[in-house]
């Protein structure tokens, strides 16, 4: 099989011939200290590009992927604008401005030397509902962003073996509380939702815009789309699932709807944590990929789901504890478990391997090479 025809296979829960390996986009990527210590073992001299600057990922380049044999390609709207340059946002403090005015930044005496960047201000922490609507909301219309976006994603359909993924395209309730402020948003939640209400229709609007024209571009091209918002912690929901059922739900089932009426592109949502309480609700609202299915959170454990949900969702990620064994393990413990994981997951298609989130500044080399390495000989 080619690459695309190992991915839909998957997707479409048969079984290929070999499993679809995966290094990530804005989702599942590599951080960009783990990239430098890879390419400096394969004696590559190459520039370092990074691809989202709050988790501080790198972009890998085609060299990594054909030496990894990722069977995925990626594009984003932007993916050829210069990237985001980090400036002293407070004394010590490296980061930038998002569009919705949250401002991200890292600790240290210059930019990059901290890990990754952390939100340092809330542009709505004091705005009271009474001032919501003159705050100044960005618009998701991309026309700029997606220039020669279609030719590049061409250029991979026709000339390449590789399937086409999106970057993430539908963030709609994390970014109402990275603006407001967690703790102000668990308030309004509980005391007077007309708040955050308010929010997610500017943030569903403004994703609804960038949709227009990045799948107007693309749609007809890509494979896979991404979209997601944290719904749960290692223990459990992060908010009773009524609340998400009540509030959040309708908006990831529109935008869902809005996406099938533009692509046949299949839809891979994103949450950590403990997500099986939400996997009917993703499942019901036509989502068909979960990811990064974290395998050491509470109820998740990989022949668990792929017993209770293997027919009716792909997982995509799942290969490796990314917080134990594959920062602290030995390069054996990490090959046993990718092969344990592969084992539960594999069978009867429904799968695509790639690490639980992003692959970390603190995983030594030979494990990084490990997990790679089982993963070719499980896959």
């Amino acid at each position: 099989m080619t690459s695309r025809e190992r991915l839909l296979a998957a997707l479409q829960h048969r079984e290929p011939d070999k499993v679809p390996l995966d290094l990530g986009g804005h989702q599942t990527g590599i951080h960009v200290r783990a990239y430098r210590k890879l390419i400096e073992h394969l004696k590559l001299d190459e520039p370092v590009a990074i691809m989202d600057p709050a988790q501080q990922l790198a972009r890998p380049s085609e060299e990594v992927l054909r030496f990894l044999e990722v069977d995925t390609r990626y594009v984003w709207g932007g993916m050829f604008d210069p990237p985001v340059v980090l400036t002293e946002v407070k004394p010590g403090f490296w980061g930038f401005k998002d569009g919705f005015g949250v401002v991200w930044a890292m600790p240290g005496a210059g930019p990059g030397e901290g890990l990754y960047c952390d939100i340092v201000e809330h542009p709505l922490a004091e705005v009271p509902y009474e001032e919501l609507e003159g705050y100044p909301w960005p618009s998701g219309r991309a026309p700029d962003a997606v220039k020669g976006l279609r030719e590049h994603a061409l250029r991979i359909r026709n000339e390449t073996p590789y399937a086409l993924v999106s970057g993430i395209s539908g963030v709609v309730f994390e970014v109402c509380w990275y603006m407001r402020g967690l703790r102000r948003f668990y308030i309004d939640m509980m005391e007077d939702d007309r708040y955050i209400r308010a929010q997610l229709e500017h943030t569903f609007r403004y994703w609804t815009e960038y949709l227009e024209d990045f799948l107007g571009a693309v749609g007809d091209l890509l494979d896979v789309i991404c979209i997601g918002d944290d719904l749960a912690m290692q223990s459990g929901p992060i908010f009773p699932p009524e609340v998400y059922r009540a509030l959040v739900k309708p908006y990831h089932k529109r935008l869902c709807e809005f996406i099938r009426r533009r692509t046949s592109a299949k839809i891979h949502y994103h949450s950590c944590g403990a997500v099986t309480e939400y996997l009917e609700d993703l499942i019901e609202i036509g989502v068909d990929i979960i990811n990064p299915v974290q395998i050491a959170a509470r109820g998740m454990e990989p022949a668990g789901l792929k017993r209770r949900f293997g027919d009716r969702i792909v997982f995509w990620g799942g290969g490796i504890d990314t917080q134990h064994t594959f920062p602290r393990g030995t390069p054996a413990e990490v090959k046993a478990e990718v092969a344990r994981n592969m084992a539960a997951f594999k069978p009867g298609g429904g799968y695509v391997f790639t690490s639980v989130h992003n692959i970390q500044a603190d995983v030594p080399l030979p494990n990084l090479l490990a997990f790679w390495e089982a993963a070719r000989e499980q896959r």
